[in-house]
């Protein structure tokens, strides 16, 4: 694994135009589960699977126990970012890294010093109410005990995008445009099998594809180089040490 860790060192160190792209396993070493391992989300058991939970339909429908799940399973107000949040943040200080693409709404990459974060569906950060559009921190959710509501009597609704909900588009374009243009793409803790957001990759046109990912992808064919271990170990040790 020295070998693979150099030469990811050896990537780093000679671009300026690096574009990331995450997904779940990113935040995993954060203590947040994700949703399709042994022990996430998809494997335990509720009134209603999870993918019916998290849909528009069922918000719109059953706000209240949308809500009961959403606090229970979608936030971690404690959760820190780790070594590849950190090491990301870093890269971007240096100026060799142009954005962060990520699948994940918890905000992570934004506290740990990342400045250009495109977040492909939305965060649990931002709470807007469907009546007015007044922002509402997490805590707001948090911290009410059923469906919270606006000062203006309106429901408060994640600024995540849910099961049947499209992408913003705006995001989408600023997103595919930085991995067109990327000299280098990482694509770590994702297994690429999300779709609108996996068929980014296919915009790429560089020669330097890097997936760190602890189990195989689809794309792994591509890949320039396949790092089979911790996103956050294979980051923080080629960009810290030497």
């Amino acid at each position: 694994m020295c070998e693979e860790i150099n030469n990811l060192r050896n990537i780093l160190h000679n671009s300026d135009n690096i574009v990331f792209f995450g997904g779940a396993g990113v935040s995993t070493e954060s203590g947040i589960p994700d949703f399709r391992s042994a022990d996430g989300l998809y494997s335990e058991k509720y009134a209603y699977p999870p993918e019916t939970i998290l849909s528009r339909s069922f918000f719109d429908e059953h706000t209240e126990e949308f809500y009961q799940f959403y606090r229970d399973k979608m936030l971690y107000p404690d959760a820190k970012p780790n070594k590849a949040h950190i090491a990301l943040a870093e890269l971007e200080r240096q100026g060799k890294l142009k954005a962060v693409i990520t699948q994940n709404v918890d905000g992570l990459h934004t506290e740990a010093g990342s400045v250009n974060v495109l977040e492909l569906h939305g965060s649990a950060l931002r709470n807007l109410c469907l009546e007015c559009d007044e922002c509402y921190p997490v805590e707001m959710i948090i911290n009410s005990e059923w469906i919270p509501l606006c000062s203006c009597g309106g429901v408060i609704k994640p600024d995540v995008v849910l099961y049947e909900e499209g992408l913003d588009p705006n995001v989408m374009s600023r997103a595919t445009k930085a991995i067109y243009d990327a000299d280098v793409l990482i694509v770590g803790g994702t297994s690429l099998n999300v779709y609108p957001a996996a068929g980014m990759i296919n915009y790429y046109r560089g020669d330097k594809l890097i997936l760190i990912n602890k189990s195989e992808t689809s794309y792994d064919r591509y890949a320039n180089l396949i790092i089979r271990e911790s996103i956050g170990s294979a980051l923080y040790e080629a960009v810290f040490e030497n």
